[in-house]
């Protein structure tokens, strides 16, 4: 609709005397009004902030970084794992006292409990990868799921030889990493294309593919390739051979060993 323009008698009806104005006296007064609003008004939000509770903040999890020589000791024990019903109950209070969310927490521990026995693996070894690799699924902004799947997914950088970077031709037409020309690790555990191909295993048995993006799937192969490797990871022999096999590095160790280590005592606290 277009509006008509008023008429001159609409304009007198709704014409009015301009305000008196006020006079040096006046203008204080009215200033004097206002700031006193103002004060009270800050005066109560205040007194009304300092009524309030203090909201308690979460201090940061410290990983204390520990530097075992290579081969010469294996992080501490985390426990063992509860029973159901108690399971659901300790993995949110190792979730409250970790860094690790719930969701990849618990397919560690099922990777753990699904690993052959021979093999003494813990969940804690397998999430200090899970930390190293990408913050448990949480590295640029990407979230595990509840139903496992990581989104956005997690591709490392083109393996194209450039400094300090090993050069590995392209294994998998790009299919896992979408890159046709150099292979990129994949997933939350970082599995090149490769070894994922050798390795991969579908958690839920449900017959599709193993998805090198879902949380169940990268645990229980890490749990996998990890026992391949190092055969018992009990023994300081067999825990530093299976690291190491996954990133040939003495820092890199000492790194996955410091996270083992701090998440089994943090298990381990009431």
């Amino acid at each position: 609709m277009t509006a008509s323009s008023p008429s001159t008698l609409d304009l007198m009806d709704q014409w009015q005397p301009p305000p008196k104005r006020r006079g040096p006296r006046g203008c204080v007064m009215l200033a004097l009004l206002v700031v006193g609003a103002l004060v009270a008004g800050a005066v109560w939000v205040v007194v009304s902030l300092n009524d309030r509770e203090p909201v308690p903040v979460k201090p940061e999890f410290v990983v204390p970084a520990l530097k075992p020589a290579p081969r010469s000791a294996i992080p501490g024990d985390a426990g063992p794992l509860p029973a159901e019903p108690a399971k659901g109950a300790w993995i949110a209070k190792v979730s409250e006292n970790t860094d690790i969310p719930l969701r990849p927490l618990r397919a560690y521990v099922n990777a753990a409990e699904k690993a052959p026995a021979r093999c003494g693996i813990t969940w804690a070894t397998i999430a200090g990868i899970g930390r190293t690799e990408s913050q448990h699924a949480r590295h640029d902004g990407s979230r595990a799921g509840e139903d496992g799947v990581v989104t956005p997914p997690i591709i490392g950088i083109p393996l194209d030889g450039s400094p300090g970077v090993l050069a590995v031709v392209d294994t998998d037409k790009g299919a896992l990493d979408g890159d046709a020309k150099w292979d990129r690790a994949v997933g939350p555990m970082q599995f090149l294309p490769a070894t994922w191909k050798r390795y991969g295993v579908r958690a839920s048995g449900d017959g599709a593919a193993p998805d090198p993006q879902n949380i169940d799937d990268a645990a229980m192969t890490t749990a996998r390739y990890l026992c391949a490797r190092g055969g018992d990871l009990g023994k300081p022999a067999g825990w530093w051979a299976a690291v190491l096999t996954y990133n040939n590095s003495a820092a890199y160790g000492q790194e996955v060993f410091s996270n083992a280590d701090a998440y089994g005592k943090a298990a381990l606290k009431p």
